[in-house]
């Protein structure tokens, strides 16, 4: 019997997104401190994005290729370390960009390659997913709310020693995560190609990059936003994890919601709260009460909208095509969608205001909207062990 290393797939998923919790709130504000501009700000942020283009894909292809998952999911924890120290000894625009570019390059390394490796130790029951996953969510809230209160107290280069720790977490974790062999499946042989020709694939990538474009002002300016406007960092903080929280509820509940609603329904709601959401954060910064009804609606615009979107790359990309499947949704979604939305947030920023700045995402969140409306029709279930299944055949 396959014992599942609950605690260590659930502690990786705690420190990953930690660090994300710790960077990408204050980390902007770090940056504002050094006298950067919007577009710096944007540019250096976005090259977490960047790397995720083309990094996932290569890593995914060395892992498939040489069967070492494992030794480069430690690489680039340890990569990611030594990458990130040397933010303690600069401070001006290129350095920062090499070092940037360094961090993010093997940090696209791990997510993908680790979201495998967890299905691979579920086997039959990957509908329990979501309860590891929150612990990924639980760390970002952890982080988010104990970095505010530390900026409260100390400067703001009190971020980097907080990151650099989390970092450490990250390095202890992927050292005493186990491998497991892939299983085995009857498409093994399909090529990626054909599944790509597939119109409701090529829609949800589409729709799934448009989604991360539109959040692209938010991980990069949402805190200054709100600290412009007069909230303090532990109002700033506190606003991330309440949003953070509704994305914890959501996972909870979401073997429930797959039994319920189609994959398709559960996409389509979480496009339209998006376009809502966005409109709200622009406009509505001034009340606290709207940027809380905002935050919450991040359950369905990131809760929802990832774990649907996930099940339906692992259902549409099986067997071995399911890490390449992995690959192409990081690469396309948050890599290619999160870069464009960072440099075009950046851009817009100073020259146009927050408030249209926002509203653009709320235009790629229709565009995604619409994809996921017109192409992905076909129905889905999910059976009594969770699984996400077809009703009708594949076409």
């Amino acid at each position: 019997m396959h014992a599942l290393p609950y605690w260590r797939l659930s502690g990786y998923y705690f420190f990953y997104f930690a660090f994300i919790g710790a960077f990408s709130p204050y980390f902007g504000l770090y940056l504002q401190s050094l006298n950067f501009s919007a577009w710096d700000i944007g540019l250096l942020m976005s090259q977490m994005q960047l790397m995720r283009l083309f990094g996932p894909n290569l890593w995914g292809w060395l892992a498939d290729r040489f069967g070492r998952r494992m030794a480069i999911i430690r690489l680039a924890a340890i990569a990611g370390l030594a990458g990130f120290t040397a933010f303690f000894w600069l401070d001006r625009l290129g350095g920062m960009l090499v070092a940037m570019a360094v961090i993010a390059f093997f940090w696209s390394a791990a997510l993908p390659l680790v979201e495998t490796l967890t299905f691979d130790h579920l086997r039959e029951q990957r509908g329990h997913y979501s309860r590891i996953r929150l612990w990924g969510s639980v760390g970002f809230i952890v982080a988010v709310l104990a970095t505010g209160a530390v900026l409260d107290v100390l400067p703001l280069n009190g971020v980097l020693w907080v990151c650099w720790g989390i970092l450490c977490g990250i390095l202890v974790l992927a050292a005493v995560l186990p491998d497991v062999p892939s299983m085995p499946h009857p498409s093994d042989s399909l090529p990626v190609a054909d599944i790509l020709r597939q119109p409701r694939v090529r829609a949800l990538l589409g729709a799934c990059f448009a989604m991360s474009a539109a959040h692209g002002a938010l991980y990069v300016f949402y805190s200054i936003h709100l600290a412009a406007n007069g909230y303090s960092k532990a109002e700033v903080g506190g606003l991330w994890s309440l949003g953070v929280l509704a994305e914890i509820a959501v996972f909870m509940l979401m073997a429930r919601l797959v039994q319920c609603y189609s994959l398709r329904a559960l996409l389509l709601a979480s496009f339209a709260a998006a376009v809502l959401r966005f409109l709200l954060i622009g406009w509505g910064v001034e009340s606290m009460a709207v940027m809380v009804v905002a935050q919450l609606m991040h359950g369905l615009t990131f809760g929802a909208y990832h774990a649907a979107a996930i099940a339906a790359v692992n259902l549409w990309f099986p067997g071995r095509a399911q890490g390449r499947g992995q690959a192409l949704y990081s690469s396309i979604s948050f890599g290619a969608g999160g870069l464009l939305g960072g440099l075009i947030s950046g851009w817009t920023w100073d020259d146009i205001g927050a408030g249209w700045t926002y509203t653009l995402g709320s235009v790629f969140a229709a565009i995604g909207l619409f994809l996921v409306w017109r192409w992905v029709r076909e129905p889905v279930a999910v059976d009594v062990a969770g699984e996400a299944k077809t009703v009708d055949p594949v076409p």
